[in-house]
């Protein structure tokens, strides 16, 4: 019951967040950027391997562009910011 309502809460915040101003995103959405590993491996632990892999499956597809930026800063790569994240 608890991993449910953090599931659920966590899809809240989400949903709140994305209705921001894209320069008010950034702080919230890497808090959940963090947190949703932790979320997955809980699944995966709770409920089982292939609910934790789909789980895993949904977070790169919905943070993709983010992903993909520290992939590149990672990589030692500049990668550009769009124009309404930049100050």
């Amino acid at each position: 019951m608890i991993l449910l309502l953090a599931c659920v809460g966590w899809v809240l915040a989400s949903t709140a967040v994305a209705m921001l101003p894209m320069r008010h995103q950034y702080i919230p959405g890497i808090a959940l950027l963090i947190l949703a590993p932790v979320l997955i491996l809980w699944i995966g632990i709770s409920v089982a391997w292939w609910a934790g892999a789909l789980a895993a499956a949904a977070f790169v597809s919905m943070f993709r562009n983010p992903l993909r930026y520290f992939w590149a800063k990672l990589r030692g790569q500049n990668p550009q910011l769009p124009p309404e994240l930049r100050s």
